[in-house]
């Protein structure tokens, strides 16, 4: 895992070296920069695999491309073999070179042979092209924008406001998916004209041509109807045993963290069962018991022997806070990123590499709100004349739940803001007319809205796969990324490796489902394998208690965010804001919209936009 900044254009020369700086703790062991025709690479390496032999930037022998690639290709020495087949020769072990050799030689076809998590770009010396791809569910970043014919790409959004010349304004449209969703959705930041390259995308840049990404990979739908529940129980636990296993394959120690789910539970089970030595695990401990899973954490580090590190979730004091929000390149109002960068600080003591579970629930099916489908809302003739009257004003708006059906409803109760005039969601009762007016400019959610009526239009499997290109990979996949890069940790996600994808995807979502709820299919290995203080229990969500930490630890941190609301964000409504933070400083009101203020004007401090 690293950090890669690559730059064509003079604008961008005097301060890149400033600019490389900002991903140092992504890669802590070695940082280097290559001139290669009008373009500059550098990158932060952290030594993973072949740690004498991959430095970076590459280029191939004939010298034309240069790449400088973020993440791990699990089947790389086969890919390997494949190429030294062809006639290629390999100069270190790295999984770098065979990318970029395969690159060379397959064109950009080489996406589809690679099983792993990655974000590259590669410079042509030639035409002075720029191509950028990104794997299949966003789980490494990529960051990139144009400004006077010049382009700039980078592993985080951080190195773009150390470049003096690129231009830093607000992007309403990042702003309403950011206040609607707790993050914005690729391919938008926070920033105009810096975008992010979307999850299984790629791109191919040149001065003067139009740079338009493409998908090279898509989310398939279901094409297997009624498969036979036990033979399929039986092939997850064959393809979760061999994703695992292939994702231990470092140089380095490697250890996983164990929250006391299913998941993360399982992705242990799994390299016990690979032979993992010594095997470490890391969990953290709250003293709510609402928010508290140590105890099956625990029971799951006896039963494999491993050697348990648990983080006491008291030590998440105010300091914890600033800290790991001046860690984000762009805001992420999810609470769970704190105690995960927290988590991931101490992980770091001991390993270089973790597994996580990241993605059981997105893939698997288990969460709630899957259950909920449109057709559980149906439309009728009082909720068709509710809306009539709102629209004329001769109701009040604080029906306007009540009128909504199907979709709109699935999307109201999924939002925190949005397009609800007058109602208590409606975004314009925290912003300036104009910003309000500008982030109506299309509608809430619109990539969400888009994936479910390609899958189906709102049943489970289509709520699945819309989930999978918005809450995992901006939101979880981003927080974990986030979290455990600021301390140079790399962090693995066993469940969502391509045979995985390839196999479940392509099933019923039915399956996923049965009396106990979603995830049937992972809590029948938890079964198999697991203590029952794993599975016979309800589910647990990893985040923080907002309302003990706002009336607590946190409560001077709120106060500086209100005070500094009218000087950060004067696009902001002051009085609507600190309204919401007197409240949240008794434990009281929407404290989970308050902290989506607050981490937006925490993160404004050091990235001031302009309107």
């Amino acid at each position: 895992m690293c950090g890669f900044l690559l730059a064509v254009g003079d604008l961008f020369r005097s301060d890149f070296g400033a600019a490389l700086e900002t991903l140092k703790s992504r890669g802590p062991d070695a940082r280097e920069v290559l001139a290669h025709g009008d373009a500059l690479l550098g990158h932060a390496r952290l030594a993973v695999i072949d740690i004498a032999g991959g430095r970076q930037p590459m280029t191939t022998d004939h010298g034309r491309l240069a790449m400088i690639y973020n993440g791990e290709i699990y089947n790389f020495a086969a890919l390997r073999r494949e190429l030294e087949t062809a006639g290629h020769a390999f100069a270190t072990n790295s999984d770098s070179e065979v990318l970029l050799t395969g690159y060379s030689y397959w064109g950009e076809a080489v996406l589809e042979k690679l099983d792993g998590i990655f974000a590259f770009a590669i410079h042509d010396a030639r035409d002075g092209s720029v191509f950028l791809a990104r794997d299949r569910l966003g789980v490494k970043p990529l960051f990139w924008g144009e400004h006077a014919n010049g382009l700039v790409a980078a592993s985080t959004l951080a190195p773009f406001f150390v470049l003096s010349s690129f231009p830093k304004k607000l992007d309403p449209q990042g702003l309403r998916d950011y206040l609607a969703f707790q993050t914005p959705l690729a391919p938008r930041t926070l920033v105009r004209d810096i975008h992010v390259l979307p999850p299984g995308a790629c791109l191919r840049w040149k001065v003067g041509a139009h740079a338009t990404a493409r998908q090279w990979w898509t989310i398939p739908d279901a094409t297997e109807s009624a498969p036979d529940q036990a033979a399929l129980v039986e092939e997850t636990d064959r393809l979760l045993a061999r994703a695992v296993k292939d994702q231990l394959v470092a140089d380095v120690p490697l250890g996983a963290f164990l929250s006391g789910g299913i998941d993360s539970s399982l992705v242990v089970h799994y390299m016990a069962q690979a032979g993992a030595r010594p095997l470490k695990t890391f969990s953290v401990r709250f003293a709510e018991a609402g928010f508290d899973e140590s105890p099956a954490a625990r029971a799951v580090a006896e039963l494999y022997g491993t050697e348990h590190h648990v983080l006491d979730a008291p030590q998440l004091t105010a300091e914890t806070l600033v800290a790991a929000l001046a860690d984000l390149d762009q805001p992420l109002a999810d609470p769970a990123y704190i105690p995960t960068w927290a988590l991931s600080r101490l992980t770091r003591q001991h390993v270089t590499v973790a597994l996580s579970g990241d993605g059981g629930d997105e893939l698997f099916g288990g969460y709630p709100r899957f259950l909920d489908t449109a057709d559980r809302h149906p439309d009728g003739a009082a909720k068709r004349l509710l809306r009539v009257l709102l629209r004329h004003g001769l109701a009040p708006v604080s029906l306007t739940r009540r009128a909504l059906a199907g979709p709109d409803l699935l999307l109201y109760r999924r939002v925190e803001l949005g397009d609800y005039p007058g109602s208590r969601k409606d975004l314009s009762r925290y912003l300036a007319p104009e910003v309000a007016t500008a982030c109506r400019s299309q509608a809430t959610l619109e990539l969400w809205r888009e994936l479910a009526e390609r899958h189906g239009g709102y049943d489970r499997g289509a709520l699945l796969r819309a989930d999978l290109w918005t809450y995992l990979s901006e939101n979880c996949l981003t927080k974990t990324d986030r979290a455990s890069m600021a301390h140079g940790l790399e962090v693995r996600v066993p469940l969502l490796a391509n045979a995985l994808l390839d196999r479940v995807l392509r099933l019923p979502a039915g399956v996923h489902f049965d009396a106990g709820g979603g995830k049937a299919l992972l809590r029948a290995l938890a079964r198999r394998y697991l203590p029952e203080a794993v599975w016979n229990r309800e589910k647990h969500g990893f985040s923080v208690p907002l309302r003990a930490n706002f009336a607590g630890p946190w409560r001077d941190w709120c106060e500086a965010q209100v005070v500094a609301a009218r000087i950060r964000a004067p696009w902001l409504d002051a009085g609507a804001i600190a309204a919401l933070g007197n409240e949240a400083r008794r434990g009281q009101g929407n404290v989970r919209l308050f902290y989506t203020f607050a981490v937006l004007l925490a993160w404004l401090e050091t990235h001031p936009l302009e309107i």
